[in-house]
C-alpha cells in the first residue's frame, strides 16, 4: 500500500497554515488527509489555529482565549486568508480530516459538532494530551484516534493501546525501528511528521512507516510516482 499522506495545517509549507486557502490547495494536490489545529475563542467558537496565540500567523497579538471570533475574524491570517472555524473547513474541502485537539473543552466542544453534522467517518480526532482523548473517547465511543508524541514518541506505543488510539502520529527525529516495531505489534499504525524532503520520505520508507506528515505538495507526488 502507498504511504498515507496528511497534509499538515493544509499545506503550510506553500500556503498560510490553517486557513481555507490552505486546505482547498492540499485537497487540489491530492493529499489524502488534511490536518488541521483547535483552540477555543472566548466566546466558545472552534476556531481553526496551532498557536495558542495570535502573534505568529496573523497581525494580531494575544492569545486566543482573549478574543471573540467577530474580534479573531478582523486579523489577517496571511494573505488576506481569516481565521476560519470548523464548520467552514468542512464545508471547503471534501477530503478526511484529522482534526488537533488542544484540551479537553475543545474536545466537547468538537465533539457536539461532529455528532451535529454526521462527521464519524470523516473526522479522526488528535492530540498530544491523553486527557483530550479520553474526554473525546467517552463523548463519541468508536470515533478514530490518534496520540501525537514528539520527544515521548519511545513510550507511544504504550500509551495509544491505553488510550484505544489505531494510530500514532510521531516527530521523525524522536523514532525509531524499534517504537514503529512495537506499534505494529500492537496493530497501531504509524505516521510521522513532518517528512518535507526526498530524505526524509527515504527514511520512512526505511522505518516502514504506514503515513507521512507533510507541509509540501511534492512529498504527495513523490509519494504516487514511487506508488505507480
Amino acid at each position: 500500500m502507498p504511504l498515507l499522506t496528511v497534509g499538515h495545517r493544509g499545506v503550510m509549507g506553500v500556503e498560510p497554515e490553517n486557513t481555507l486557502r490552505s486546505f482547498v490547495r492540499a485537497e487540489r494536490e491530492g493529499l489524502d488527509v488534511i490536518e488541521l489545529d483547535l483552540h477555543l475563542s472566548k466566546d466558545g467558537e472552534l476556531v481553526v489555529m496551532h498557536d495558542a496565540d495570535v502573534s505568529r500567523t496573523t497581525d494580531g497579538s494575544g492569545p486566543i482565549g482573549e478574543f471573540t471570533l467577530a474580534e479573531l475574524r478582523e486579523l489577517d491570517a496571511g494573505e488576506g486568508e481569516r481565521i476560519p472555524v470548523f464548520d467552514e473547513v468542512v464545508d471547503a474541502v471534501s477530503a478526511p480530516l484529522q482534526a488537533e485537539i488542544k484540551d479537553r473543552a475543545a474536545a466537547r466542544v468538537l465533539a457536539g459538532a461532529i455528532e451535529r453534522r454526521g462527521l464519524r467517518d470523516r473526522v479522526t480526532v488528535i492530540s498530544f494530551h491523553g486527557d483530550a482523548l479520553r474526554e473525546t473517547r467517552a463523548l463519541l465511543p468508536g470515533i478514530p484516534l490518534v496520540l501525537v508524541a514528539g520527544r515521548s514518541s519511545p513510550t507511544a506505543p504504550e500509551r495509544a493501546r491505553e488510550l484505544g488510539a489505531g494510530m500514532v502520529s510521531l516527530d521523525r527525529r524522536h523514532l525509531d525501528a524499534d517504537t514503529v516495531a512495537r506499534c505494529h505489534a500492537a496493530g497501531i499504525e504509524v505516521i510521522s511528521w513532518t517528512v518535507n524532503t526526498e530524505e526524509e520520505l527515504a527514511r520512512a520508507r526505511e522505518l516502514r512507516l504506514d503515513g507521512v506528515v507533510t507541509d509540501m505538495p511534492a512529498i504527495r507526488r513523490a509519494v504516487v510516482s514511487s506508488a505507480a
